[in-house]
C-alpha cells in the first residue's frame, strides 16, 4: 500500500474525532441563538387569578415579544403546589417546559418531605421575578379592625377564629401559621386550591380572615370589602400606606412576603438557562416594569441563575427552622 495512503488512514480517525469536537463546539451557541423554535409552557402550580398567576402571564406575554415565540401559561393547582411541580419535574429538560415558583416550593422542602420530587434535585434556578407584602385582611363581619384587638379577641375564644390560605405550604399558609405561632394564639386553618377561592369566601363572610398579596387584595381593601389589619413588610406598603405593619401594630418581629421565579427541569441545557435569565431579567429592570409591578406593591428581583440557586437554598434553609422551632404542621 502507498506510504501516503497508509498515513491517510492513520489519521482518519483523529481527523473525525476533531471535526466531532468542533460540531460540539459550535453547537452549543446555535442552539442557545435558535431557542425557543416552538412554543414554551410555564406550569404555574396555583390557581387562575392569584399573584402567580398574573405574573406568569406577564412575564410570558413579554418573554413572546422578546424571543418571538409563544410562551403559554399552564395553570395546575392543588396540594399546595405540590400537582403542577411534579408535572413539571417530570418534564422534559429541553427549555420547553418551565415552572413558576413562589417561596410556597422552599416551604414545601421542610413541610411537605415526601413529595415525588425535591426542589434543589430536579430543577434548576432560572431567575427570580418579584416580591411583594402581604395583607391580612378580615371580612367586615369580624368585630376586630385592628390587630391587636384580633388576638385579643383569638385569646379569649381559642378556635373559634378562623382563617383561610390558598394551600398548605404556600405563603398565605405559612404567614398564618407564623402569626399564630408568634401571637401565640389558635386560628383554624381552612385550606382552599388556590388564592381565589379563598380570598372570595373572606370578602363574601364565609372565612374570618386572611393573609393575602398586597398586589391582588388591595383594590378590595380600598373598595371597602375587607378590613385591612397589618401589612407583613419591614416598612409600610407604598400601595396601602395607611395600614400599620405588624411590627406596628403589636406583633415585633414579624415579616412575611412571598416571592416569584422561574425554574426548569434539571438538565436543561446551560445555554438555553442563561439565554432566559438574560431575558427575564432585561424586562424586571425596564423602569416602565418597575413603575408598574410598584403601583401594584411588587419589587422586581434580578439575579444570576447562580445567585438565585444561592437565593433559594438559603430560603429553604431560614423556613427549616422557622417550621421546626414552631413546630408547624400540615393540617
Amino acid at each position: 500500500m502507498p506510504h501516503r495512503l497508509i498515513r491517510s488512514l492513520t489519521t482518519l480517525p483523529a481527523m473525525l474525532s476533531l471535526a466531532l469536537g468542533l460540531t460540539f463546539i459550535t453547537a452549543k451557541p446555535a442552539m442557545a441563538q435558535a431557542y425557543p423554535n416552538k412554543s414554551v409552557r410555564i406550569i404555574v402550580p396555583f390557581a387562575a387569578g392569584g399573584p402567580a398567576d398574573v405574573y406568569a402571564r406577564f412575564i410570558a406575554q413579554r418573554l413572546q415579544d422578546s424571543l418571538g415565540q409563544s410562551f403559554v401559561v399552564d395553570n395546575r393547582p392543588g396540594a399546595g403546589s405540590v400537582i403542577g411541580t411534579d408535572a413539571a419535574a417530570k418534564s422534559p429538560a429541553d427549555g420547553y417546559t418551565l415552572l413558576l415558583m413562589s417561596n410556597a416550593h422552599t416551604v414545601n422542602e421542610t413541610l411537605i418531605p415526601n413529595k415525588p420530587f425535591q426542589l434543589m434535585r430536579d430543577f434548576v434556578a432560572i431567575a427570580p421575578i418579584n416580591y411583594s407584602d402581604l395583607v391580612l385582611v378580615a371580612n367586615p363581619a369580624v368585630a376586630s379592625s385592628t390587630l391587636k384587638a384580633l388576638i385579643d379577641d383569638a385569646k379569649a375564644r381559642p378556635g373559634k377564629l378562623n382563617y383561610a390560605s390558598s394551600g398548605p405550604g404556600t405563603p398565605y399558609h405559612m404567614a398564618g401559621e407564623l402569626f399564630k405561632s408568634m401571637a401565640g394564639i389558635y386560628l383554624v386553618h381552612i385550606p382552599y386550591r388556590g388564592s381565589t377561592g379563598a380570598r372570595t369566601d373572606v370578602i363574601g363572610g364565609q372565612v374570618d380572615v386572611m393573609f393575602d398579596a398586597v398586589t391582588t387584595m388591595a383594590e378590595q381593601v380600598k373598595a371597602g370589602k375587607v378590613k385591612a389589619l397589618a401589612t407583613t413588610g419591614r416598612q409600610r406598603s407604598e400601595v396601602l400606606p395607611n395600614v400599620p405593619t405588624a411590627n406596628e401594630a403589636g406583633l415585633p418581629g414579624y415579616e412575611a412576603t412571598i416571592w416569584l421565579g422561574l425554574m426548569a427541569p434539571t438538565g436543561t441545557p446551560k445555554a438555553v438557562v442563561d439565554k432566559l435569565n438574560d431575558a427575564v431579567s432585561k424586562i424586571a429592570s425596564q423602569p416602565e416594569v418597575k413603575q408598574a409591578w410598584g403601583r401594584q406593591g411588587a419589587v422586581p428581583m434580578v439575579m444570576t441563575p447562580e445567585a438565585f440557586d444561592k437565593y433559594a437554598r438559603e430560603d429553604i434553609n431560614k423556613w427549616a427552622r422557622v417550621i421546626k422551632s414552631a413546630n408547624i404542621k400540615v393540617d
